[in-house]
């Protein structure tokens, strides 16, 4: 193995800033789509729409239906303070992990108010602003919560977003992530109908992303990387899909690299995809061996972190760093409001 693989320094690339989305393309399937083969090494520069015709019937198209949370709150210590809270993930009823701006403000049993409604209490606090927090409130928490929050934007987006709904998918059902499945929000209804007229088997598992997936590796070394944990869920009746379809040598698609690790992570030694609830931290970098996804839509990704990662496992280091210095050679938009890529 190449132990520069495991520098972090080798997954950096120069990005104009420029180039970083701001604002999602109109409509959704609009946006620009660059295609590799990884057998043939080649390149080819589409539009998103032209994705169903890199599809054939028999393949699944597996897609994470998560929806993002109004996870930003705003809210006032008794001394009139102001205090941001990012939902990270809940841990039983009242009960959240949260990152705080700014924490050193905080210290613990502080209250924090949001409305008449609702309130917080610090537990405890972690490193990098992170805390554990309860919720006091009345009635419903979901209601509460949709009240007084927002939908958090990535910290490089800079614009207000006009529809609230650009930066959720439109098949998102389950709400419980801190930041969207961005693969997926290229695509319209009217497409994955198409799609599935085509004989494209859809099948929904779930990733609830956290802001953890904007955590940057700030070790050298990748390995000393501690990795976030995500809730995943895999029911027994995709499992059956999915493994049957692997047993066809038909072609499993995972939309965004959320898709990805919850396939590659209910996947046992044996190939087989096991039904699950569960947390998972995996990491998947280079030279990582694909248990189960034969090809992948995703965006691209920051430099440095384990995303692009990621990508360089599934597509080949060097190829990964090439198309990416074509991307920003042919201008493409980056990130979650960007453009896309189909790796097959």
């Amino acid at each position: 193995m190449d132990k520069n693989l495991l520098l972090k320094s080798s997954y950096y690339y120069d990005l104009p800033e420029e180039l970083i989305a701001q604002t999602p393309v109109e409509p959704r399937d609009s946006s620009r789509l660059l295609v590799y083969d990884k057998t043939k090494n080649t390149i080819e520069h589409k539009i998103f729409y032209n994705i169903i015709d890199y599809l054939h019937s028999g393949d699944i198209l597996v897609i994470n239906n998560t929806r993002v949370l109004p996870a930003r709150l705003f809210g006032f210590k008794s001394t009139g303070a102001k205090i941001e809270i990012l939902l990270q993930k809940r841990l039983n009823l009242t009960d959240w992990e949260v990152i705080a701006k700014p924490a050193k403000r905080l210290s613990e049993d502080t209250d924090i108010i949001f409305n008449e409604n609702l309130s917080c209490k610090i537990l405890s606090k972690g490193e990098y602003g992170s805390c554990k927090i309860k919720f006091i409130f009345n009635g419903v928490f979901e209601d509460r919560l949709s009240e007084v929050g927002q939908v958090p934007l990535p910290p490089y987006i800079h614009n207000k977003l006009k529809d609230k709904e650009r930066y959720q998918t439109v098949y998102s059902k389950v709400e419980g992530s801190s930041a969207a499945p961005t693969a997926g929000l290229h695509f319209t209804q009217e497409l994955l109908e198409r799609i599935k007229k085509k004989g494209v088997e859809i099948v929904q598992v779930l990733l609830h992303v956290g802001l953890g997936t904007f955590r940057p590796v700030k070790e050298d070394n990748i390995l000393k990387h501690d990795m976030h944990s995500e809730y995943i869920e895999m029911t027994e009746e995709n499992a059956n899909i999915l493994n049957k379809a692997k047993k066809e040598n038909r072609r499993i698609i995972a939309v965004g690299t959320t898709s990805v690790r919850v396939l590659e992570s209910c996947t046992n030694d044996k190939g087989i995809i096991v039904p699950q609830k569960r947390e998972t931290n995996i990491f998947i970098y280079p030279p990582y061996k694909f248990k189960v996804v034969d090809a992948l839509i995703t965006n691209f990704h920051l430099p440095e972190s384990t995303l692009i990662m990621l990508i360089s496992a599934f597509a080949g280091y060097e190829n990964t760093m090439n198309i990416y210095k074509i991307a920003v050679n042919e201008k493409y938009r980056f990130f979650s409001f960007g453009d896309a890529m189909f790796i097959y």
